[in-house]
């Protein structure tokens, strides 16, 4: 390219390719070089060859943006035969083809070259609003300092107050601080919408397995209560719930198919449902939720 069509950027000193904010990838470190990184920081993926020419002029200047902006994004190079499955997953048939994500999702892409001022207007685009800094500084923190994440989700609540991100995520919070009534009533929040995301969902089956649990009592009540009446269905579904809330999912779950088989009019139906919580919260490839799953199936039909 001669010198007088380059941009300001394109003539830029080559030392700006040793930036930490430009890396390169294959498809074996792809997953922990896009997607998990995209939970830190927004990830430009840029899919790339070496005999592409429009690549070789949007490259550069994608690379000193990155290493202008110092962190406000990272620049991933994909070279498509390093990185064939990725590009496969991401169906790119066409190069230059660059793609941001953010917390594992993409949020944007374009086919083809831009020049400077185009890009500049792109990243600005990718990058996050108030709401999702401030979810994101809270998920930093959660561990460590959980007032001061609840502090800043609640902000991002108040700035998009019909976005469900930011509820989903401090029902998530006071659920590990055993805050149970709290975070139920911001999921109940939620549902009035008529629907449930995933995680929403995933959260609800755990307060109700943990609030079950408090009404049930100890285990080792639950267990001596049980062996004092081995046949006494209502006994048998307290430790169900008690046995659960501890996690001791398969001893539950067990004890809930019984319950089913043999009490279906009365505690079969809430045994079913707590089998049912206890699938979603195990996740649907876990070892026990096809084998009880099958098993239910079975007592039921």
């Amino acid at each position: 390219m001669d010198k007088e069509n380059k941009g300001p950027l394109q003539g830029r000193d080559e030392s700006m390719n040793e930036s930490p904010w430009v890396i390169e990838t294959t498809d074996a470190d792809f997953d922990r070089d896009v997607i998990e990184r995209s939970r830190e920081l927004p990830v430009v993926v840029d899919f790339w060859a070496t005999w592409c020419g429009p690549c070789r002029t949007l490259g550069p200047t994608l690379e000193a943006l990155a290493a202008e902006a110092g962190g406000t994004f990272l620049l991933v190079k994909a070279e498509v035969e390093s990185n064939a499955s990725a590009a496969g997953r991401f169906r790119v048939d066409s190069i230059p083809a660059v793609f941001a994500l953010r917390d594992g999702r993409m949020v944007d892409h374009f086919i083809g070259a831009m020049n400077e001022a185009q890009l500049r207007e792109w990243l600005a685009r990718i990058q996050p609003g108030d709401a999702e800094r401030l979810r994101s500084d809270a998920a930093k923190v959660a561990g460590s300092d959980p007032p001061a994440a609840e502090a800043k989700l609640r902000e991002a609540m108040a700035l998009e107050p019909r976005e469900s991100a930011a509820k989903i995520a401090l029902a998530r919070l006071l659920l590990a601080q055993d805050r149970l009534t709290e975070s139920e009533q911001l999921l109940a929040e939620l549902a009035e919408r008529g629907f449930l995301e995933p995680e929403a969902e995933h959260l609800q089956s755990e307060i109700a397995v943990r609030l079950g649990a408090v009404e049930a009592g100890p285990v080792d009540e639950c267990q001596a209560r049980l062996a004092e009446s081995p046949d006494d269905h209502e006994a048998q579904w307290k430790l169900a719930q008690a046995l659960a809330g501890q996690r001791r999912y398969e001893e539950s779950l067990e004890l809930c198919l019984k319950l089913v088989q043999f009490d279906r009019r009365r505690l079969g139906e809430p045994a079913r449902q707590l089998m049912v919580r206890l699938f979603q919260i195990l996740g649907p490839d876990h070892e026990l939720v096809s084998t009880y799953r099958r098993r239910l199936s079975s007592a039921l039909y």
